[in-house]
């Protein structure tokens, strides 16, 4: 048994070791269809000795961009940068300063080797000026509650103006509930420093206006379960969320309102199709179109922004549909995985050889293999499997309260055009009483002013939300409020 100990204390040893000798800075260029584009990991170590990092691409002027994981086993290094859909692996070179690997990206691989060129992490640091920060000139408290059998605790921020109007000695203020889009977010929607829901609740306070932002199950504050939850629970916890602010003595109660951004922009009407206390709802690049119709635009626009050729991006567009319906019909993994091959199958023999690889990935019966267990896996994931057969206007037929729509022209992730139009449309038929569609020119998905406009920009961007719809925004609240 004692020898046992010292074999695995040397082998802990050599892992730490090992670890080490990747914490610093490392420099590489890939070809991206004849653009050499650099970049560049920050590799540091946390306070408990887990590895973690950020990168750059300096060209596309983006810095800071999280990794999600980083992980050693021997010389083999991943680098997973999952909110771009992306990773490294990596082979450590003898020397400690050279890493061989492979980039992957939205079905591309690419090689790549990089150069250690510093031990110390040093990454570029983000601006983020319209971030609110202490002191704040309106009340913000920390607040936590729980769903109706308190199985879920909720972490967020309540804030409201400070000041009651006029010396009155108890105010009333209209209150908003801010719904994040897809993924595990915090109560601010962080994404690369910027805290657009932090941005968001600031500037209604200072407008009068309450506001509840809260922690996704998992995150911060929060608890209950995230990866085995859909939409239909995270519009259960915007529920509570209601049945909260109904306990507060500071809240117009006849003036509930939520504001949901890309998912969160489902979950608004899914709640106000049923809850009548809901007053107005303001959807942030909320869903107008089947989400399957949706993800088969978002695929072709998010490649195109990548670097695949927008004729190529769009031959991809009919093999999208066709291999995540046969993933959704068949229950069985491995049936679902040889009809998706033979779907691929029929699809590359029409299709040149070039716009597979560069769309898919593709070039071998062992990567179609891969391929086809990726899509099984994805669309067998809970959240995935409800997600993508979710048809907004099941719920937004069903909304009789204000709504305000907005998206950003620029949006990849949710096209503006026929989103909105499909909102529009519905709100006439049903002849919703007040509603407001429009299309905001230059503004990408999070409302960024953005130059490419693509998801890496995000983080390069100093705007973390553009004042003008933070304006249409509130004035629109208010003149509903009035009514």
């Amino acid at each position: 048994m004692k020898k046992l100990f010292s074999i695995t204390a040397v082998l802990l040893s050599f892992s730490l070791l090992q670890a080490q000798s990747i914490v610093g800075n490392w420099e590489g260029a890939l070809d991206a269809n004849g653009t050499e584009l650099t970049v560049v990991f920050h590799i540091a170590k946390d306070s408990t000795g887990k590895l973690v990092g950020s990168f750059d691409s300096p060209k596309q002027m983006a810095y800071g961009l999280k990794c999600s994981n980083i992980s050693m086993a021997g010389d083999s290094v991943l680098i997973e940068m999952k909110a771009f859909g992306a990773k490294y692996s990596g082979l450590v070179g003898a020397d400690k300063k050279t890493m061989t690997g492979n980039w992957g990206q939205g079905g591309i691989t690419l090689p790549l080797e990089l150069v250690k060129t510093g031990d110390v992490a040093v990454a570029a640091e983000m601006k983020r000026p319209q971030t609110p920060k202490p002191p704040f000139s309106y009340h913000s408290e920390e607040v936590s509650y729980g769903n109706a059998d308190n199985s879920i605790r909720f972490g967020g921020t309540f804030t409201r103006p400070s000041l009651w109007a006029d010396k009155v000695k108890e105010m009333k203020y209209p209150v908003v509930i801010l719904i994040t889009g897809s993924g595990q977010q915090d109560r601010d929607e962080t994404l690369f420093e910027h805290k657009p829901f932090a941005v968001i609740a600031d500037h209604l306070a200072k407008q009068g206006i309450a506001t509840l932002r809260v922690d996704d199950r998992e995150k911060g504050k929060t608890t209950g379960k995230f990866m085995t939850s859909t939409t239909l629970d995270f519009a259960k916890d915007v529920e509570a969320g209601i049945e909260y602010i109904k306990t507060r003595k500071d809240v117009d109660l006849k003036n509930i309102g939520l504001i949901g951004h890309s998912e969160g922009g489902m979950i608004a009407p899914m709640v106000a199709s049923k809850r009548k206390e809901v007053k107005f709802i303001v959807l942030l690049a909320g869903p107008g179109v089947p989400i399957i119709e949706l993800m088969e635009q978002q695929s072709v626009d998010v490649m195109f922004s990548s670097g695949v050729p927008k004729d190529q991006a769009e031959k991809f567009r009919p093999l999208y549909t066709s291999i995540m319906l046969a993933a959704l019909k068949e229950p069985d993994t491995a049936a679902a995985e040889n009809n998706i091959i033979d779907l691929f199958t029929k699809w590359q023999n029409n299709t040149d050889s070039a716009t597979v690889k560069n769309t898919t990935g593709v070039t071998d019966k062992e990567s179609l293999s891969a391929f086809a267990s990726s899509v099984v896996k994805q669309v067998k994931q809970p959240w995935f499997h409800y997600f993508l057969q979710f048809k907004p206007a099941d719920y937004l037929k069903n909304v009789r309260c204000a709504v305000l729509a907005l998206n950003g022209e620029k949006d990849i992730q949710v096209a503006a055009a026929p989103n909105l139009e499909a909102i529009r449309k519905i709100m006439t038929e049903k002849m919703v009483k007040t509603y407001k569609v429009q299309q905001l020119p230059g503004l990408n998905h999070m409302f960024q002013h953005c130059n490419t406009c693509s998801v890496q920009e995000y983080a390069q961007l100093e705007e973390t939300f553009d004042p003008g719809t933070l304006t249409i925004i509130s004035s629109w609240i208010k003149e509903v409020v009035a009514k």
